[in-house]
């Protein structure tokens, strides 16, 4: 296993001023609502499901894995980017990663719990690595390639092939909030039902996706919707919710006044007794929205950038203080040298590898 490094000293220089806001907060809501990640996982949240034994090994499989093995976090390489953002605007950074050899090689090398991509790649390298690493295979996706553009996650692998090719997880996103998201749900929704039948977990991408959430702000990230979103997802039986991290609140408030129309529900002690500003609460309303936690809560890691070391430790810590299960890091990874690929997965393990990062 690699060395973890000096904790106290590195999240120092990765957090800078935030250090103490976010290594010593206390969460508004109490972590004793929370089900916590821990090495009895799969048979604390999961033996007493109407998931059968065959999901069960695939999920313990999937917390087994990697340099957080047997921990109850997990931290995933996707690259689904070659179809969602298109290959050039993906891989030009590093065109490595047009051989999807290299993208299985990064995650085994990070030492992550599994690699999450399309059919295409994990088809190629199925016989090779099926048996070295946690498959994960997207299941749909949004193109790029049709003028003009349009925004709509369709069905571009079935739940058998990706059963055939010997994954443990399938995985796929909803655009809740879109034209499309009620064809979707359904859709989605019985690819996992069938996933489970096979023995396979589910992963599910709670993206939200409307021109109404653009308003004063991005409410794309707000808590309120995010945490709905993330809601619905656990109710067509998602094991691990993906979503984005939250940077703000009120997305209902805020829609219905841009657009003169009532929108939604909500309570107002969402924001007086579930929530604050603070990223931490935003971040445990996600948290409680995935059953209290029983589904496990994984952040992306985001576009990559200047600082994506500082900003990946950043969510990490953000994410296991609010009771998260992980984070899931593609672009941040594969758009920069392997080797420093590497080191941006174990940097981010070490904080869920850290006793000096605790549950807020």
């Amino acid at each position: 296993m690699t060395a973890t490094l000096s904790v106290p000293g590195f999240l120092e220089s990765m957090l800078g001023e935030e250090t103490e806001d976010l290594l010593n907060y206390k969460a508004k809501v109490s972590q004793d609502l929370l089900h916590l990640p821990g090495p009895d996982w799969v048979d604390r949240i999961f033996a007493g499901t109407d998931r059968n034994p065959q999901v069960l090994r695939s999920l313990q499989q999937l917390y087994s894995t990697g340099r957080l093995a047997n921990t109850g976090y997990i931290s995933i390489l996707p690259v689904d980017q070659g179809i969602e953002h298109s290959a050039g605007a993906s891989f030009a950074p590093n065109p490595i990663y047009f051989d999807p050899e290299n993208i299985i090689k990064l995650a085994i090398e990070g030492g992550c719990n599994a690699v999450a991509t399309t059919l295409g790649v994990l088809g190629m390298m199925s016989r090779k690595y099926a048996h070295k690493i946690p498959f994960i295979v997207k299941i749909n996706h949004n193109e790029l390639l049709t003028f003009p553009n349009q925004f709509d996650q369709i069905m571009f692998a079935s739940v058998e092939q990706a059963w055939n090719l010997g994954a443990v997880a399938v995985g796929a996103t909803i655009y809740f909030g879109s034209e499309q998201s009620t064809r979707q749900i359904q859709e989605v929704s019985k690819a996992f039902a069938r996933a489970h039948e096979l023995g396979m977990a589910t992963i599910l991408w709670c993206y939200l996706r409307s021109n109404a959430f653009k308003q004063d702000k991005d409410y794309h990230v707000a808590a309120d919707l995010t945490g709905q979103a993330n809601h619905l997802g656990v109710t067509i039986e998602a094991d691990i919710i993906k979503q984005k991290l939250p940077e703000c609140n009120n997305g209902y408030q805020a829609v219905s006044q841009a657009m003169a129309k009532t929108y939604g529900k909500t309570d107002k002690r969402v924001y007086t007794d579930l929530t604050t500003d603070h990223p931490i609460d935003l971040t445990r309303y996600q948290v409680l929205n995935c059953y209290s936690g029983r589904a496990g809560l994984i952040n992306s890691g985001g576009a990559s950038g200047k600082n994506d070391f500082a900003e990946a430790v950043r969510t990490a810590v953000i994410n296991k203080r609010a009771g998260g299960s992980g984070l899931i890091s593609g672009r941040k990874t594969f758009q920069r040298p392997f080797e420093e690929g590497v080191k941006l997965f174990n940097a981010i393990q070490d904080v869920y590898l850290s006793e000096d990062v605790t549950i807020a």
